[in-house]
């Protein structure tokens, strides 16, 4: 059986304080796990959630994905501006022209994400998280839409978007030329298995597809998430069924 995306994860150094930030600006509503294992989600539905885990790896440079939130007015895009300062935001510039619409910001802990002007077009059947924006090569894209089977809605100029058949946000990379990886990823996906699944069957799966498997032996398991790297070497974790 097929994986399904069952959260995207943020590596935080202050788990709680993160969630609480993100659930001000997307108004989801959190959860508690174990330990410092904190979790959003959009209540009502079955979409993806956001999990928050604990982690101290230092912030290089950009991350490899960031998040495009959709406005419906300009006045919509001023009031998700504002509150995403209120709780803890702030103005970057990553080398977005002053004539460009959209508005970057980061989060208390350094992550970028977008707040996109009304009318794009791209945009316009997802949601209020648009797109996770990734940096990644057309290979990846192919590999996440056979993983997830999740069709190809966008595969031009080496650029690469997927979207769910239910709709919502979609996953997009850019394409040439992608920054080198350093050190850990901030976020990374989270799949999960129906119970009873093949979990090693699907790990097989995922491998014929591109994927590689941690060589660092007993430690390639993290709670229950086997760990494995996609094309483009980003961390990917795949739960054990239960």
């Amino acid at each position: 059986m097929t994986s399904q995306l069952f959260a995207i994860c943020f590596r935080a150094t202050r788990p709680s304080d993160l969630a609480r930030f993100w659930s001000g600006v997307l108004g989801w509503e959190i959860t508690e796990g174990p330990g410092e294992d904190f979790a959003i989600l959009l209540s009502g539905t079955s979409g993806f959630r956001i999990r928050f885990l604990p982690g101290q790896e230092p912030k290089t440079g950009q991350n490899r994905a960031h998040f495009d939130l959709t406005s419906a007015t300009p006045e919509d895009q001023r009031r998700t501006v504002t509150r995403a300062l209120a709780y803890g935001g702030r103005h970057i510039h990553v080398g977005q022209l002053p004539e460009e619409g959209h508005v970057v910001l980061a989060d208390p802990d350094g992550n970028e994400f977008c707040v996109i002007e009304p009318g794009n077009k791209f945009l316009a059947d997802t949601g209020f998280i648009g797109a996770l924006a990734c940096d990644g090569t057309q290979e990846v894209g192919y590999f996440w839409s056979e993983a997830l089977r999740w069709p190809l809605v966008w595969d031009q100029d080496e650029e690469t978007a997927i979207q769910s058949p239910d709709g919502g946000t979609k996953i997009t990379w850019g394409g040439p030329p992608v920054a080198p990886k350093t050190g850990t990823n901030r976020l990374s996906f989270e799949l999960a298995l129906p119970s009873g699944a093949d979990w090693q069957a699907e790990a097989g799966r995922l491998i014929s597809l591109g994927a590689t498997r941690s060589e660092t032996g007993k430690g390639d398991v993290e709670g229950g998430r086997m760990l494995m790297f996609d094309p483009d070497g980003n961390e990917f974790f795949v739960q054990r069924p239960r």
